[in-house]
């Protein structure tokens, strides 16, 4: 059975928040098309998820090391745990986001980090970091109320970054733009966007 990770990073409503109708539609559409995937949702903003600071930091190193934890270490270690877990369970993930201030919502960026762990996601050689998940899918889902050139884009570009470090290549990514600069056509877009969002979500 295919598992499927779906994240969303984003705690507006649907009424208010394109990538939130971009989660809505995909996961809908993928439910229909794929009816005997297991299916795991996991909203960030619902999860207590502390930043990556000097806690985690010892506490990921004594665990991967066998050391003894402290109390303070070994919960916030048994988060990262949590959904690394999750994560390397998964056969395909889907992430929706948006692109606030330039980039990524800080819970993401968070999120991403519990991923980046050694012998789990990538490993290191003589030649660099190889990443150890490439037969994983990932979708992302992002929206975007202006539209920006490729190279100047600084949410989709940070979430693929990371996953290329752990070796994830199939990236399917949809992005919904331009519907705050252009009023005049937004819900235009917003409409077609949505209806790509769905096809994609028969597809992945």
């Amino acid at each position: 059975m295919t598992t499927t990770l779906f994240i969303q990073a984003n705690n507006r409503s649907a009424e208010h928040s394109v990538s939130v109708k971009m989660y809505d539609a995909f996961l809908s559409s993928y439910k229909e098309s794929h009816p005997k995937d297991s299916i795991v949702e996991v909203n960030l903003f619902h999860e207590q998820l502390p930043y990556l600071g000097a806690t985690m930091i010892a506490g990921n190193y004594k665990f991967a090391q066998g050391m003894t934890l402290t109390p303070e270490e070994a919960a916030e270690h048994r988060i990262v745990r949590k959904h690394l877990e999750l994560f390397l369970a998964a056969d395909k993930i889907v992430i929706a986001f948006p692109l606030w201030n330039l980039t990524a919502p800080a819970i993401l960026h968070t999120y991403l980090d519990y991923m980046h762990q050694p012998r789990k996601t990538f490993k290191y050689t003589t030649e660099g970091l190889v990443g150890l998940l490439p037969d994983k899918k990932v979708a992302l889902l992002n929206a975007r109320g202006g539209v920006y050139g490729e190279h100047d884009e600084l949410a989709v570009n940070f979430v693929k970054k990371h996953l290329r470090v752990f070796g994830i290549q199939d990236i399917t990514t949809i992005v919904i733009e331009g519907h705050n600069q252009y009023p005049d056509r937004s819900q235009s877009i917003i409409a077609e966007g949505l209806r790509n969002t769905a096809l994609a979500a028969k597809e992945f």
